[in-house]
């Protein structure tokens, strides 16, 4: 059996008080430590502010310099390219550097990314894709994974009954929270729009709340009919919501972004539905608008769940969190 390693995980990605920010980073982390490793967090900006990102370093320094009781780190995994400055003082322990969306897309981001990441040992990009965007089409791709001891299929009915859902209708799930702007609320509230006047049956629920146990969460993917995911284009690395709705068995209609195409290659019922062009016009929103709705009222027609928790079974966090490992072996090495 292989050694266990000793971690230090640098993020500004961290669910804190009552969010979901980073929750799919927590959920790395504990699986790495499933596997028997040690791995330390440490937190930049979000309760300390953005000002953050240029005081941390000192600090991690510290941190990673004084190691563990049991020896020192042998790697320092940095989540997310605004991060990476703040690790960028740890020594010769080896760096990794996990690439999650903007920090590729958003220009501004990818340049203070690039500034603060020389000397990383190894980029890991959350998809194919965002790895193409980076100029690294030969990169390492690893999505995150999805625990599907926690995200398995159960009590249709019982889950439905305990959100107040009638048996009769059909739900119609959003991935996010309707303030946040890339999930694209508009762009899903004009589609639930078409689908309700065809079909008053239809209705929608939202599945993100502030300080919402992760039971309720699995509730409302159990519940629905259908996750519709109309995220804004170029905004998505590896979306979680779309990976734990496939552990779940929910057919998922979803706009091209990040891996889902990837990801629901081969679940059966969905759909992945292209941007129309010009992206940003108004004909563009209303051919866009259109297309999902079409797709969503074929998906939902179909009254099943999907093939996708064995069509994804290689997302489940162990597998992922295995692969993350052989990247740290491959650089301490």
């Amino acid at each position: 059996m292989s050694a266990a390693l000793r971690i230090l995980a640098v993020t500004n990605l961290w669910p804190e008080g009552g969010s979901f920010r980073g929750v799919f980073v927590k959920e790395q982390v504990e699986a790495l430590r499933k596997l028997g490793h040690r791995v330390d967090v440490e937190i930049v900006a979000q309760s300390r502010g953005s000002k953050d990102y240029l005081l941390a370093a000192p600090r991690v320094r510290a941190r990673a310099r004084a190691g563990t009781p049991d020896g020192p780190y042998d790697v320092v995994h940095i989540h997310y390219g605004m991060t990476a400055a703040a690790g960028r003082l740890v020594g010769g322990t080896p760096r990794v550097l996990s690439l999650y969306g903007s920090d590729v897309n958003s220009p501004k981001e990818r340049r203070i990314t690039q500034l603060g990441s020389g000397g990383v040992a190894k980029r890991i990009y959350v998809s194919k894709r965002l790895a193409v965007t980076a100029g690294d089409p030969d990169g390492v791709v690893i999505p995150n994974g999805v625990d599907f001891s926690v995200f398995a299929p159960g009590d249709r009915e019982a889950a439905r009954a305990a959100l107040g859902i009638e048996p009769h209708e059909k739900v119609v799930l959003f991935g996010g929270l309707p303030a946040n702007e890339v999930k694209g609320y508009d762009v899903f509230s004009d589609v639930l729009k078409r689908l309700t006047s065809a079909d008053d049956s239809v209705r929608e629920l939202v599945l993100s709340e502030k300080n919402q146990p992760t039971e309720r969460v699995v509730r409302k993917y159990a519940a629905a009919d259908l996750l519709l995911f109309t995220s804004r284009k170029g905004s998505e690395g590896s979306p979680t919501v779309v990976k734990e709705a496939t552990a779940m068995g929910l057919p998922v209609v979803s706009v091209d972004v990040g891996d889902v195409a990837e990801i629901l290659r081969e679940v059966t019922p969905s759909q992945v539905v292209a941007f129309a062009e010009p992206y940003g016009t108004p004909a563009a929103h209303d051919a866009l608008v259109h297309a999902l709705a079409e797709a969503a009222t074929e998906v939902l027609s179909t009254k099943t769940r999907s093939n996708g928790r064995e069509a994804c079974a290689w997302l489940d966090s162990p597998a992922i969190a295995e692969r993350i490992v052989e990247v740290y072996r491959s650089v301490i090495r």
